[in-house]
């Protein structure tokens, strides 16, 4: 048993005799106020020793408590045995891409420290490919990589670049670091300011390079490495000596899901020594630890929706070899122990740790218990394990475990839930029309049924590359337990081309989305009417991106189904999305599998606005201005379709500055309460004309 483990049941040991006492609080419902008091987990990483774990603990702005507007922060903390976690960043400070230093007594992070932090934390972490880095402030530092001391000092800023870093590996002797950061563009601010403000649609391109940095001197040297491309994602060799680099050919985000691939580069040189050709989607890699080979997730063909497999490539050559690419599960972690491969999967709506040789075979596998995990690190010497996990009475906390037991939770980020009254949540399976096994998680409220059956919300999930676990499943989008304590049951459907069931039940969508995918979702409904569960006169759906587009559907195709619909940034007329979306290749490689002009009458039927005529769905459309997966003009083009032809309620809401999803806490809250209040209307109350436009947050809030 390793110290860290054997610490964490002299922990948990304590940690009994203390939690009860939280549990003779009274219960309550939980609240849309609530999610801005949520904190969860996000990376988790063992130091080198084995001794501690740090871990980054997303923390929300207290909207309802009259924080300004912003996205949630990301602290740091350090334990050392179950419940011992402090925070060595707090406040209002962000950090992200924790690393341990060598000698486990200091972490590195990406960041910013004094007048710029707000700022910092303002920043898009999926937006790596535009602008650059806001200048330095006069009585601040830049962002940049920085070393956090464990014994509380103030964090060292290492290494600062001209643009914004947005990866990076340091080398075991600290006196090499590798980052990835954009190309420093013309100056055309002097122009801007005359009005010259032209852009040149998918030509006025910023590439991300991979530069080397020299620590060693006085003051710290970069060149960049000669790799043609643009760069994404790097992971360095346990010895410093190989580097595994993602490139692409350009920052086009179609190019960034489909033609990625990795790259061994020898980090001293800088020369590419082999480049794997896979096909489709990539994800994380590591070296083994003698750097002969390099396991990585990917796709199992151009047309895999998901990087869930494990491959296993010769670190010289570049031939690689699919791990267990039948099975059905996905892959959502990896890590090398000697020459065995630690793998974190997903089954179904649970998790389980694998343990394969490197040529492929399974050889141990554990179910997690009561648990769902989503990320892991593993120290190798000790065999130690960190999860990121949740399950459905808390969100992400951290866990920490060996193989082959069931890990044991670290953290109580959040004991005022103890007082919540939570709904039931469990998994339920049914059968499709065709025969298909469909499963989705469902919450019930506490209490006894009406008569009749409860009111049902369907959350469907986006993608559809994505699935719904058994965890934690509630949020400003997804009503969950907010729901269930206002006397909703609510169902989240994994529907065919879902994750979690391996590239044969994702493929059961290909050329026919929405069709039978969606029909699933319909005939959950029939399953739990069946079971007496639901009012199928009071059934609503909602969901974002691909489950807009699936609520779309319940407006228009099947209005009959459903009393109400709350599409959000939802695909609506197939044609102009595909001539709008910044990923129509992977549309069409892992979903369509065909253009527009090689089937118009496919992409026809199959958009929504083609059956708003006679809809008698009342539909709550609501959309970011600033999207750029799925336009905005989708939700306009639905609204007016729905306004001129439709025989029910319809209601367009945009959020400004907003994209594929909501970021900041005004907004978030903002659809929390319009979401519940289209619902309450239309399925517990009379219906009718549309409910007033003014939510009266002023007052809720505080606001004179």
């Amino acid at each position: 048993m390793s110290k860290l483990i054997a610490r964490a049941a002299l922990g948990a040991a304590f940690a009994g005799m203390i939690v009860p006492a939280a549990m003779a609080q009274d219960e309550r419902p939980f609240t849309i106020d609530d999610l801005y008091q949520l904190r969860s987990v996000g990376a988790v990483v063992i130091s080198p020793d084995g001794e501690r774990v740090a871990y980054t603990v997303s923390t929300p702005r207290d909207i309802p408590g009259g924080a300004d507007d912003g996205v949630p922060f990301s602290h740091v903390w350090v334990a050392d045995a179950a419940f011992s976690g402090e925070a060595l960043v707090d406040g209002d400070t962000s950090v992200s891409a924790l690393s341990w230093r060598a000698d486990s007594q200091a972490l590195y992070g990406l960041g910013a420290f004094g007048a710029d932090a707000e700022d910092a934390a303002e920043e898009d972490p999926e937006d790596e490919h535009e602008g650059e880095e806001a200048e330095e402030e006069a009585e601040g530092p830049v962002s940049g990589l920085y070393e956090i001391p464990l014994d509380g000092g103030e964090p060292r800023l290492v290494y600062s670049h001209d643009t914004a870093i947005s990866a990076y590996a340091m080398a075991p002797d600290g006196e090499t670091l590798f980052v990835i950061a954009a190309d420093e563009g013309p100056d055309r601010s002097a122009m801007t300011e005359r009005g010259f403000r032209a852009r040149v649609y998918e030509e006025d391109l910023t590439f991300s390079r991979v530069w080397r940095v020299d620590l060693s001197g006085a003051e710290p040297a970069a060149e960049a490495l000669d790799l043609d491309g643009h760069a994404s994602s790097l992971t360095l060799s346990d010895d410093g000596a190989k580097l595994a680099v993602i490139l692409a050919p350009t920052p086009l985000v179609d190019d960034s899901m489909m033609e990625q691939r990795w790259h061994v580069v020898d980090a001293a040189s800088g020369e590419v020594d082999a480049v794997i050709e896979t096909e489709g989607k990539i994800g994380s890699g590591a070296f083994s630890p003698d750097n002969a080979q390099f396991a990585f997730l990917a796709a199992i063909n151009r047309a895999d929706s998901i990087a869930g497999t494990i491959h296993v490539a010769d670190a010289g050559s570049g031939e690689f070899e699919a791990v267990a690419p039948d099975a059905e599960q996905h892959l959502y972690a990896l890590a090398w122990q000697e020459d065995e491969i630690l793998g974190l999967a997903h089954r179904g709506t649970g998790s389980a740790l694998l343990r394969f040789s490197a040529d492929g075979e399974e050889i141990a596998s554990f179910a997690h218990e009561g648990l769902v995990a989503y990320s892991m690190s593993l120290h190798a010497d000790s065999g130690t394990v960190a999860f990121a996990a949740d399950h459905p009475r808390s969100p992400r906390g951290l866990w920490v475990g060996e193989p082959g037991d069931n890990p044991d939770e670290w953290t109580n980020l959040n004991p005022w839930l103890s007082e919540i009254a939570f709904g039931e949540q469990r998994v339920i399976r049914w059968e499709a029309r065709d025969g298909v096994e469909v499963e989705g998680i469902l919450i019930t409220p506490r209490g006894e049924m009406p008569e009749g059956g409860w009111p049902l919300i369907n959350v469907v999930h986006g993608g559809p590359e994505a699935h719904d676990t058994n965890g934690w499943r509630t949020g400003y989008s997804n009503p969950g337990q907010i729901a269930a304590g206002q006397g909703y049951a609510v169902l989240y459907p994994n529907y065919r081309g879902s994750t979690g069931r391996g590239f044969g039940f994702i493929e059961l969508d290909h050329l026919d989305p929405p069709g039978a995918e969606f029909w699933d979702i319909v005939d959950g409904l029939d399953h739990l009417e069946a079971e007496g569960l639901i009012d199928r006169e009071r059934v609503g759906i909602t969901g974002g991106s691909y489950g807009g587009f699936a609520s779309a559907w319940g407006a228009t195709v099947a209005s009959e189904h459903f009393a109400a619909s709350v599409p959000f940034v939802a695909l609506t007329d197939l044609v102009s999305f595909m001539g709008l979306t910044d990923i129509p290749v992977e549309m069409v490689d892992v979903h369509f599998i065909h253009y527009p002009w090689q089937n118009w009458d496919w992409y026809h039927q199959e958009s929504p606005i083609m059956s708003a005529e006679g809809s008698t769905t009342a539909t709550l459309i609501m959309h970011g201005e600033e999207d750029t997966r799925v336009a905005p003009a989708q939700g306009y083009i639905l609204y007016r379709y729905l306004k001129l032809a439709g025989e029910a309620p319809t209601r367009l809401v945009l959020y400004p500055g907003e994209g594929h999803g909501l970021r900041r806490g005004a907004a978030q809250y903002d659809y929390a309460h319009r979401l519940m209040q289209w619902f309450d209307h239309y399925l517990k109350g009379d219906g009718g004309e549309p409910p007033a436009t003014d939510l009266g947050l002023e007052e809720r809030l505080g606001i004179e």
